[in-house]
């Protein structure tokens, strides 16, 4: 979720009562402390100012908890970054062994620890000794790096490290983003550890929520890129939960009303042409799952004018014979 999820789109997701909490972007750690001006600027939600306004808490504006997510490999310098961010005031922290980007992972960081379980510990030992039981320490893993073989080995690292809880996305590194899930690996893990086990991958609706549970046995979710795709979803999650009901599918113009309150409040720190670049980044998330979206990315997809793409959003679209054939 690296370049996607920054603090006005955790804002808007989470003005509907649905999600628990939310993390950040991932701080990349190489091997030296970084100064506080990095951690506002990836988690602007942990400035001095913003908290002030709701009574110290580093939350989005509806107060919906907001955790900093580190990413490294140097357990020293993990361990600084995270004295670093418990003095700024961090009220979390999540260690990102997760991340599948090749980048990423030549240098070391995200799911490359996945080959070996020992350096899994050693970074989540090194964080949790960091900051003692003064805020929590959680992790988010991956069924292993090429295979599976050291899944299990790997979930234990994360708990024995001191981990408070453990997402797993269900897939390896190799599988990327490829249908399907393996949830039932889930379920193998969840019985090996004692901490909390969150499931993670491929849930884009309320039945993959169910089957998720089903199968990995978690009645707890993260949600990626899904959240984008359909805004609605952990609003909809919540109130099955809660009811037993089944909401409505989201209309269009709830997913048009999103982008447009995007737009307008990146805008007041952003070119145009970056604001339109985002929008059309975000709405290839949600044409995947919804055929109206697939329609007005068709439409608007080499449109660079703000105010012509916001009218696509809401009018009619109209896709001309060239932009069907490319």
């Amino acid at each position: 979720m690296e370049g996607v999820i920054d603090a006005v789109t955790r804002d808007l997701l989470t003005r509907d009562k649905g999600l628990d909490w939310t993390v950040t972007e991932f701080v990349r750690v190489v091997d030296a402390r970084l100064p506080p001006r990095v951690f506002y600027k990836h988690c602007p939600e942990l400035h001095p100012d913003r908290r002030q306004a709701r009574q110290d808490a580093v939350a989005t504006p509806s107060g919906v908890p907001v955790h900093l997510q580190l990413l490294g490999s140097d357990p020293a310098a993990l361990a600084a970054n995270a004295r670093q961010a418990l003095r700024l005031g961090a009220t979390g922290l999540d260690l990102n062994f997760g991340c599948p980007a090749k980048t990423v992972n030549r240098h070391d960081g995200g799911a490359s620890l996945l080959r070996d379980p020992q350096r899994v510990q050693r970074v989540v030992s090194a964080v949790s000794e960091a900051v003692g039981e003064r805020i929590p320490v959680t992790a988010k893993i991956r069924l292993g790096f090429a295979d599976r073989r050291l899944a299990l080995a790997c979930a234990q690292a994360a708990e024995d490290g001191g981990a408070r809880h453990l997402v797993v996305h269900a897939r390896t590194r190799n599988e990327g983003y490829r249908p399907p899930a393996h949830w039932e690996w889930i379920a193998r893990i969840r019985q090996r550890l004692t901490i909390p086990v969150i499931a993670n991958g491929d849930i884009w609706t309320l039945a993959d929520y169910w089957k998720a549970r089903s199968l990995s046995g978690c009645e707890d979710v993260m949600l990626g890129r899904a959240v984008l795709a359909d805004p609605a979803l952990p609003a909809r999650i919540r109130h099955w939960q809660r009811t037993g009901e089944r909401l409505p599918e989201t209309r269009w113009q709830r997913r048009a009303d999103i982008l447009d309150a995007y737009a307008r409040r990146q805008c007041e720190t952003l070119p145009e042409k970056v604001v339109v670049a985002l929008l059309k980044q975000w709405l290839n998330q949600m044409r995947g799952r919804d055929d109206e979206a697939a329609r007005r990315f068709q439409a608007l997809r080499r449109e660079t004018r703000l105010a012509p793409f916001l009218a696509g959003l809401h009018g009619a679209p109209e896709v001309s014979e060239t932009a069907l054939a490319d």
